[in-house]
């Protein structure tokens, strides 16, 4: 009778831990409205270039 090994996952599996900047950067309710308002001048850029 064959035994299968279970093996867990390799570390490389694993997505990578985000560092404390990092989630300072997501959490950062002025940086998102700054990021907000750019994305959305980038789609209005796309959006009215397309009418012209």
């Amino acid at each position: 009778m064959a035994t299968n090994k279970v093996r867990g996952y390799y570390d490389e599996s694993y997505p990578p831990i985000p560092t404390k900047s990092t989630l300072f950067w997501r959490k950062n309710i002025i940086w998102q409205l700054i990021r907000f308002v750019i994305l959305n001048l980038k789609i209005m850029r796309i959006i009215v270039g397309g009418h012209s």
